[in-house]
């Protein structure tokens, strides 16, 4: 059923996609990517002969592997940005101090602090558990995005194939964490509607919505960051310098904010399978609250 949804993508989104890997004047494979692909292309290619076929026969679908170019460029940029995530976490991060923080420190205090405010405004003093999967999630998009910027590699996140695993992954965990906390049957008791009489409609729908969350997701960030390197392309093509410049700081902003509504509606998307959690919570909270000055 989840193939079947993603299929209802537009065509132009996919047919984007492919654009997105050629230029005017043909295929334009970044020299980085053949070098991966050069050192771990037969080796990768032999593996994918293996599981590909019956791994696409599942589907209905025949699998017509590149030989060539076993490893696709928007794998080796996505790879880039984890490797790019780890080395600016662990910059930031340094050698803490409590007397004397650094610069790299407090920016590193301010991205966590911002983002622990958003979580705990959304779904709760309990949401900081879910903090490492939402972190991982904001830096990752966010690097990726911005990687278009920077000479000699690409945004993987103009490839559609990519949008579509990170709005995969933030699918099955916010699902996971509504099983977990509820039970598999109070979670789907959750998609039955308000009265028992109004399953047969609500929980079809509500099923059939938060499968296409992946579409939304994905082709939310998809035709942005396309849409952002397609119009820088066109503009570094007609002014070599000056104007692509001064429309940085927009691409910049783009990125970053494509990055933040990612991941605001994934916490958002979790925040609606522990609301009942959340209440308890806020319930004890407030009545510990009130005791206190009481007997103080």
């Amino acid at each position: 059923m989840i193939w079947s949804l993603i299929n209802l993508a537009p065509q132009a989104a996919e047919h984007a996609a492919e654009q997105s890997e050629t230029t005017a004047a043909g295929e334009h494979i970044p020299i980085l990517v053949e070098w991966v692909n050069n050192l771990l292309g037969p080796t990768v290619y032999r593996i994918q002969q293996v599981i590909m076929p019956t791994f696409y026969s599942w589907f209905g679908a025949e699998w017509q592997g590149d030989p060539e170019m076993p490893i696709p460029k928007h794998m080796v940029m996505f790879f880039i940005a984890v490797f790019i995530s780890t080395v600016i976490l662990y910059w930031l991060r340094g050698k803490l101090s409590v007397e004397k923080p650094t610069n790299r420190q407090q920016s590193f205090e301010i991205l966590i602090e911002g983002l622990r405010s958003l979580i705990k405004e959304n779904i709760g003093p309990h949401g900081l558990r879910y903090f490492p999967m939402i972190g991982m999630l904001a830096v990752l998009i966010g690097v990726c995005n911005l990687m278009g910027l920077i000479p000699f590699l690409e945004a993987p996140t103009a490839n559609y194939n990519i949008p579509i695993a990170l709005a995969f992954l933030s699918f099955l965990y916010y699902n996971y964490i509504g099983i977990k906390e509820n039970g598999l049957f109070g979670y789907l008791k959750h998609f039955a509607g308000p009265s028992a009489a109004m399953a047969v409609i609500f929980f079809p729908v509500e099923i059939i919505s938060n499968l296409v969350r992946i579409v939304s997701l994905s082709m939310r960030l998809l035709v942005n960051m396309f849409g952002d390197e397609t119009l820088a392309g066109a503009f570094m093509q007609i002014f070599a310098w000056g104007l692509p410049t001064v429309l940085m700081p927009l691409a910049v902003f783009v990125a970053l904010m494509q990055s933040f509504i990612f991941t605001f509606l994934s916490i958002i998307y979790i925040s609606e399978v522990t609301h009942h959690h959340e209440a308890h919570e806020v319930s004890i909270t407030r009545e510990e609250g009130h005791g206190l000055p009481a007997e103080a």
